[in-house]
């Protein structure tokens, strides 16, 4: 049996390179967390949870959400408590914050192209930063 060629073209809808990593899902790297887990068990089932509902949003949908929401807020990192890790460089001035659940204990890192770098978890309000 031959199979016959198809004479029409594919599509080549061509977005901007600086725009690609918009209409990307975030994916979470966990190999800076400063955070020590303590014994809140819901709280980390919570956050799975959450991170699984945040990677069903490109960070286009992100970007419009409310920072209580599924959205973020930047917070200065002199408003951080603990120290960064060295992999956050010095002309770094702000960590991104999303909510790691539905009571807005947050979740803080660093956004490098589609990958979201966390940092530090919030298991105890007011650990990080304060409120």
């Amino acid at each position: 049996m031959k199979i016959k060629k198809s004479n029409a073209k594919p599509s080549k809808i061509k977005i901007p390179e600086e725009n690609l990593i918009d209409v990307d899902y975030p994916v979470f790297c966990f190999r800076h967390l400063q955070t020590k887990p303590e014994k809140d068990f819901k709280f980390y089932a919570d956050f799975i949870l959450r991170l699984q509902q945040i990677c069903t949003l490109t960070w286009k949908q992100i970007g419009v959400t409310h920072k209580h929401g599924f959205g973020t807020e930047q917070m200065p990192i002199a408003r951080i408590k603990p120290a960064t890790p060295l992999f956050v460089t010095p002309d770094v001035s702000s960590l991104m914050v999303f909510r790691a659940n539905g009571d807005n204990r947050p979740f803080l890192g660093l956004r490098k192209g589609n990958v979201f770098h966390v940092i530090f978890l919030e298991e105890k309000f007011n650990d990080i930063y304060n409120h």
